[in-house]
C-alpha cells in the first residue's frame, strides 16, 4: 500500500446500509479485499428510533445469509411468512370496519415447499436487527475494512483501477467502485449516468403495532383507495405497517395525536387481530420511482437503490439490493480468480445484463400495481377484486407469482440458491 492511500485493494463500497454490508460480506467470501465507507458510525445506525422500518426476507435472500454464515445470528429476531393474503382493502368509515375485503389471492408456502418445517415464503425482521447481524460480521471480517463516519467527496477513474477521495483527505484505491449510496447517489451523478422515474405524491407511513391475536405468520397486503396498506408479521403478536397515503395526509397522520392515530388506524386496519395498540415512533417516507439508465460503467457498478428505487408495495427493495450483491460478487469473484479486472466494462456488463431485466419487470409492475389499485373507481375496484379471486383458483399462476417474488426464477446466483463462493 502506497504511504498516501489509507485502502489499496480490490473493490470500494461507497454506502454501509444493508446492501452495502451485505455485498461486503458476498465479495469477502469470494476472495475479495474489500473497504466500506459510510457517513454514519454503527452504533448511530443501530439506535432503535434510527429507522424504524423492516423487510421481508425472500426465501432466497435467507438462502444466501445462511451460505454467509449469519443466519442464525438473525433468526432470533425473525418471524417466518407462512401466507400471505392480497385484496381489495374492505371500504371503511361509518359503521363499517377497515381489514381486508371479500376478494383475495391468497399464497401459501406449502404449495412450493413440503413438511411443517419447510422453507417459508420469507423472513420478517426489523432493519436495525438486520443491520445489526451484518455490521458485527462485517467488523470480524479482517479483510474487510469499515471506513465510518467519512464522506467520500469524489473518485478519480485510472485505467487500472480508480481512487476515491474522502472529504479528510484520506485516498481509497481499488479496482472497482461500488456506488451502494441510495436513490441519489452522488456517484451516479458524478458519473453522469441518467435516471428516470417520478415521485407518487405519496409516503409511506411506518409504525409498528400490537395486537391481541396471533398473526400466525400471514402477512396482508390490502389496497385501499390512498394506496397499499401492508401488514407485515413481526415476533411476539406485533406487526410492521407501510401504510400508503397521499403525502400531506401521512404527514397529518405522523403528526397526529394517539386518540386520532388510534381511530384511524382502526378504520383501515380492522378487528381482525383484535385489539390494537400503536408502539414506539411513526416514519414518513417519500415514495417513487427512479431507475439508472446503466447498472455499471468504467471501474463503477451501482447495487440497491443506487441502481432503482421501487413502491414498498411488494415488499423488494431490500431483496432487490441482496441479489445484486450475490451477482456482483460471484462475477467479481469469478473474473479475479483467472486474472481478468474486476474493474473492466466487460467484467460488469455481465452484472448489468444478469440484473437489469428483473429489475425492470418489477419497477415496472410496482408501479402499474400502484397505479390500478390506488383509486376507488367502482367499476375497476369490481373487475380488480374478480381478477384476484381468479389468479387465487390457478395454482400454477400462483406458484409462479411465489417464485418470481422469492428470486427463484430463471438461474439465480449461486448465494441465491445458498451456496458458499468459497466451495469448491
Amino acid at each position: 500500500m502506497s504511504e498516501h492511500n489509507f485502502f489499496d485493494g480490490d473493490a470500494i463500497i461507497v454506502g454501509g446500509g444493508l446492501a452495502g454490508l451485505t455485498l461486503a460480506l458476498a465479495m469477502d467470501q469470494a476472495g475479495l479485499r474489500v473497504a466500506v465507507v459510510d457517513t454514519l458510525p454503527i452504533d448511530t445506525q443501530l439506535a432503535p428510533e434510527f429507522d424504524g422500518r423492516a423487510s421481508a426476507l425472500a426465501f432466497t435472500s435467507w438462502r444466501l445469509f445462511e451460505a454467509l454464515g449469519i443466519a442464525d445470528d438473525l433468526r432470533p429476531y425473525t418471524t417466518r411468512i407462512e401466507h400471505i393474503m392480497v385484496c381489495d382493502g374492505r371500504p371503511y368509515g361509518g359503521t363499517r370496519p377497515g381489514g381486508p375485503g371479500p376478494h383475495s389471492l391468497h399464497f401459501d408456502r406449502r404449495e412450493i415447499s413440503e413438511g411443517p418445517e419447510g422453507e417459508p415464503l420469507g423472513w420478517m425482521a426489523e432493519n436495525r436487527h438486520t443491520r445489526m447481524v451484518l455490521a458485527r460480521a462485517v467488523l470480524a471480517r479482517p479483510n474487510i475494512i469499515s471506513i465510518a463516519p467519512a464522506m467520500a467527496e469524489r473518485y478519480e477513474a485510472r485505467p487500472d483501477g480508480v481512487d476515491v477521495l474522502l472529504a479528510d483527505g484520506r485516498r481509497l484505491s481499488g479496482k472497482l467502485l461500488v456506488a451502494c449510496d441510495g436513490k441519489f447517489s452522488r456517484i451516479r451523478a458524478q458519473a453522469r449516468i441518467r435516471s428516470v422515474g417520478w415521485n407518487y405524491g405519496q409516503k409511506g407511513l411506518v409504525a409498528t403495532v400490537r395486537h391481541a391475536e396471533p398473526h400466525n405468520g400471514v402477512a396482508y397486503e390490502y389496497f385501499l383507495p390512498s394506496g397499499p396498506f401492508a401488514i407485515l408479521p413481526l415476533p411476539d403478536n406485533r406487526a410492521s405497517l407501510v401504510w400508503t397515503e397521499p403525502s400531506d395526509v401521512a404527514d397529518a397522520l405522523q403528526a397526529a395525536d394517539a386518540d386520532v392515530f388510534q381511530q384511524e388506524l382502526e378504520n383501515r386496519f380492522g378487528d381482525f387481530l383484535g385489539e390494537l395498540r400503536p408502539e414506539g415512533p411513526r416514519w414518513a417516507y417519500p415514495l417513487g420511482l427512479k431507475f439508472s439508465e446503466d447498472f455499471c460503467a468504467e471501474r463503477i457498478a451501482f447495487v440497491g437503490d443506487a441502481a432503482r428505487g421501487i413502491h414498498p408495495l411488494a415488499g423488494q427493495g431490500f431483496n432487490l439490493g441482496i441479489r445484486d450483491a450475490a451477482a456482483l460478487a460471484e462475477v467479481c469473484g469469478e473474473a479475479k480468480r483467472v486474472g481478468l479486472d474486476i474493474g473492466a466494462l466487460t467484467t460488469l456488463r455481465r452484472y448489468e445484463g444478469w440484473r437489469k431485466f428483473d429489475s425492470a419487470s418489477l419497477a415496472a409492475g410496482t408501479d402499474i400495481f400502484n397505479r390500478l389499485f390506488s383509486n376507488d373507481i367502482e367499476p375497476l375496484r369490481q373487475l380488480r377484486g374478480i381478477g384476484l379471486s381468479i389468479v387465487n383458483q390457478i395454482g400454477p399462476a400462483r406458484r409462479f407469482f411465489m417464485r418470481q417474488a422469492g428470486g427463484d426464477t430463471g438461474e439465480p446466483p449461486k448465494l441465491l440458491r445458498g451456496k458458499r463462493l468459497d466451495a469448491a
